[in-house]
């Protein structure tokens, strides 16, 4: 007797689910659709589809999923429902690219609205949402109103220093600016200091980073800025409110270069069943009213210049973004991870 595992089965068999979803839909009559795959969570998204709902009368269809999207289009190739992918970080959309389940998009308001250096050089994914990669302070414990990155690696802050695996997509795009900044052998030194002044061995998500400032097991922490609004925002987890409010936010090499940026953004699928609409959503979420209430919603900044940036983010400061194109970052990514495995960054600081 052959023996199933429950881990293969059922996402092959919810794929079949959201195929028979999404299709029985359509059959029903309802073509003004779209249907978008989601590696944001729901109610990050959720107001954005109602008001573009209100708007254009297009229903949105959301299927969302931590993991594995990516691969599910591939797999459902040319049956795939989807029509958008909706994903972060430049890694990410990268992969969506080189796994070829995205096409080439030519619009003329996306282009004027989304600037060149979010957007992939071909076409294939844009840039939705901007987040900064900073430094958290102990309010307490570090008298700083100014960092960069490089300072990260002085023997002063020796044990001090929380972060995330260096081989998680965001560290992996800052180590990746920092290639492109330094080039690959003072990056490489620049990292074995980092790792010396580690108080740990790479461990959780961000908002954990910000928990060891306030605990008192570091004194800095490297995170992208919209946990803080994530955190301040937590009504459920009051105690995260505390961990917030015991930091400061430094926007590294505001003086120079600038602050490493990324991005959320969104991918159209290479067999979009409602490529029309899946378009009209795409500069929907580009135009100003969709910039600002994106931004808002998940405490970001908005990749089109002059939309306002909310109450919250402002609260923040101004901050020098770094101008590096993201296309240039995503080429210089697997650089960044073999320099991560080279030096033993997620072994921590004594190895």
């Amino acid at each position: 007797m052959q023996i199933f595992s429950v881990r293969r089965v059922l996402p092959a068999l919810l794929a079949v689910v959201l195929v028979f979803a999404f299709s029985h839909a359509a059959e029903a009559g309802d073509t003004q659709e779209v249907n978008v795959y989601s590696y944001r969570q729901p109610y990050l998204i959720d107001p954005l589809f109602k008001k573009f709902t209100e708007e254009t009368g297009i229903k949105v269809n959301v299927i969302f999923a931590e993991k594995g999207l990516i691969e599910r289009m591939a797999a459902e190739g040319r049956n795939s429902p989807a029509d958008l992918l909706l994903t972060v970080d430049v890694g990410n959309l990268m992969q969506a690219k080189e796994a070829g389940v995205g096409q080439v998009v030519h619009s003329e308001a996306l282009e004027k609205e989304i600037p060149a250096a979010y957007r992939d050089s071909e076409g294939i994914w844009w840039g939705l949402t901007r987040r900064a990669r900073v430094v958290y302070a102990s309010k307490d414990r570090v008298k700083l109103d100014a960092i960069t990155y490089e300072d990260l690696a002085d023997p002063k802050w020796r044990g001090k220093i929380c972060i995330r695996s260096g081989q998680h997509v965001y560290n992996v795009a800052l180590i990746a600016s920092m290639i492109a900044a330094h080039g690959e052998a003072e990056t490489e030194t620049w990292l074995k200091g980092l790792k010396a002044n580690l108080a740990r061995k790479p461990a959780g998500d961000d908002r954990m980073q910000v928990k060891g400032v306030y605990s008192g097991e570091c004194d800095l922490a490297v995170g992208n800025t919209y946990y803080m609004g994530a955190m301040l925002k937590n009504d459920k987890e009051p105690e995260q409110k505390e961990w917030a409010n015991s930091v400061n936010m430094l926007f590294p090499n505001t003086n120079d270069r600038g602050t490493h940026v990324n991005i959320s953004g969104a991918v159209l699928a290479k067999n979009a069943p409602n490529k029309d609409n899946a378009l009209k959503l795409m500069e929907f979420l580009a135009s100003d009213e969709g910039q600002a209430m994106y931004a808002d919603v998940n405490n970001e900044y908005p990749v089109k210049e002059g939309v306002p940036w909310s109450p919250l983010v402002q609260s923040w400061g101004p901050f020098k973004a770094d101008p590096i194109s993201l296309n240039e970052i995503a080429a210089l990514r697997k650089k960044a991870s073999e320099l991560v495995d080279k030096v033993g960054f997620d072994d921590g600081p004594s190895s």
